[in-house]
């Protein structure tokens, strides 16, 4: 750090909502070639950067007992890899105002991958281009890169090659938090169970879903939204069908399993409809919380200073 450089630094990342997870079959490295189309949704965490003597992790916030404090957390990974790459000691403190749901398949670990890493590049004033921060993001995992990114953007390979996307509104959305997590390793090993001895097709992105993205009405996204890994995560998690049931019948236009679960994310014709079926949805018994949120949101940035 030099004597010019931020005493801190503080990074906003959102989370986000696949509208669509085609999933191919697992691959000879244990990954699946995916076809994911991500939006970016306005619900965040915040990541703020400070010198200390060594790497520390705190977190504050719902769930915040869930977050691992070790080397384990993304964000210290990020401040590693970042570090290793331009011959600095990582030594910072980064703190997590945590307001992604933990284990809920909404990428909020990733988006403090993504979050630390842009916070430490501008507290060490390393410059890294916009091209070294993505290939740092493909390392810490497959949603890191779209944290970064934010907007919309159709993920390949197992996720991790963007290609951004033009949207042409405003989505709205309610998310049904679980009382439980998921293991996302866990629900990719019960996507291949649950299809073994099956021609799994090649995953491809839906002309109609990102047609509907580009128009931005909520009507034809709502027919074509799919995840394949939704039979997994209901396999795992039985009782996220009421809750997919509950949403239904409250009015959204769309239910689904977002990413890997539990998280379950219910697409509203506005913002007024939106906040009526979060009020349904925690009156239905079926979920711990509902969050109402709006789509697409920017990707990682700095908001202090």
């Amino acid at each position: 750090m030099t004597p010019s450089s931020p005493r801190a630094v503080t990074v906003r990342v959102p989370a986000k909502v696949n509208v669509q997870l085609a999933v191919g079959a697992a691959r000879a490295d244990g990954f699946h070639d995916l076809a994911n189309v991500f939006l970016a949704v306005g619900l965040y965490d915040e990541v703020t950067a400070a010198p200390a003597d060594t790497l520390t992790i705190t977190c504050e916030g719902p769930d915040a007992g869930q977050v691992p404090l070790d080397r384990t957390n993304l964000a210290a990974r990020a401040a590693e890899l970042l570090a290793a790459r331009h011959g600095v000691e990582p030594r910072v403190h980064l703190h997590i105002a945590k307001d992604i749901p933990v284990a809920g398949g909404m990428a909020g670990g990733s988006a403090d991958g993504a979050g630390a890493l842009l916070a430490c590049d501008a507290l060490w004033g390393t410059g890294a281009s916009r091209e070294e921060l993505l290939d740092i993001c493909a390392e810490l995992g497959s949603d890191v890169p779209f944290s970064l990114v934010g907007g919309a953007a159709l993920g390949t390979g197992r996720g991790e090659r963007l290609t951004p996307l033009e949207t042409g509104g405003t989505f709205h959305w309610v998310f049904a938090v679980a009382d439980g997590g998921l293991s996302t390793p866990a629900v990719y090993r019960e996507f291949d169970r649950l299809t073994e001895g099956t021609d799994v097709p090649a995953p491809e992105a839906s002309p109609a879903l990102l047609d509907a993205l580009r128009t931005g009405e909520a009507a034809a996204l709502a027919k074509a939204l799919s995840n394949d890994l939704q039979p997994a995560a209901l396999s795992l998690f039985p009782s996220l069908a009421a809750t997919l049931e509950a949403g239904t019948k409250a009015g959204a236009l769309a239910a689904l399993v977002s990413g890997s679960g539990p998280t379950t994310a219910f697409l509203a014709a506005d913002g007024a409809s939106a906040a009526v079926l979060a009020d349904a949805l925690l009156a239905s018994g079926t979920c711990r919380t509902a969050r109402v949120a709006e789509s697409p949101a920017p990707g990682a940035t700095v908001i202090r200073p």
